[in-house]
């Protein structure tokens, strides 16, 4: 009897463990702020790739790496050719979290074409002006490493800047 109650014991317990495991997995995906640039939209936890309609190009989070036409051919930069001539800070931005958006450029061209222009210019708040607390872990935000503990030592709390959010784009739940 003892042998089987310790056997359904360590069974339960490596489930328990599993199952923590896996939950922080799923939040440790589901949560990226400090990877995204200062001049990307606010509100959004997670961003995969931020599309600019107004030059037709991509950029990957992950690898900060910008996706562009080429002659008919895809191009992966860390920068962006001269060409552009676009403001990162002030051009509109479309969160896309969707595998390899470029290999279905017609849809997100027609879909986002309405923010195209000088009118979205500087219309749309970026992590660098944002003084939410959670955006101080992006490295060049002017509260870079100043967290939650110096708010609370001052006795001020960040609750954030509330009705900044980024315009709920593409989610990934196609």
């Amino acid at each position: 009897m003892k042998k089987v109650l310790f056997i359904a014991l360590v069974i339960a317990g490596s489930l328990l463990y599993q199952g923590a495991l896996q939950a922080q997995v799923r939040v440790n995906v589901n949560f990226n702020v400090g990877s995204q640039p200062v001049w990307g939209p606010v509100g959004y936890d997670y961003a995969q790739y931020y599309y600019f309609p107004d030059i037709d190009t991509y950029y990957d989070v992950a690898s900060q790496q910008y996706i562009y036409l080429n002659g008919g051919s895809w191009m992966f930069a860390p920068t962006l050719p001269p060409r552009y001539n676009f403001d990162l800070y002030r051009g509109y931005k479309v969160v896309i979290n969707q595998p390899n958006p470029w290999m279905h450029d017609n849809v997100y061209r027609n879909k986002y074409a309405r923010y195209r222009g000088q009118e979205w210019y500087g219309r749309q708040p970026i992590i660098r002006d944002s003084r939410d607390s959670k955006y101080f872990i992006v490295k060049g935000h002017p509260m870079y490493g100043k967290g939650n503990e110096q708010m609370h030592a001052r006795g001020h709390e960040d609750h954030g800047d509330h009705g900044e959010r980024g315009h709920g784009h593409d989610h990934g739940h196609n």
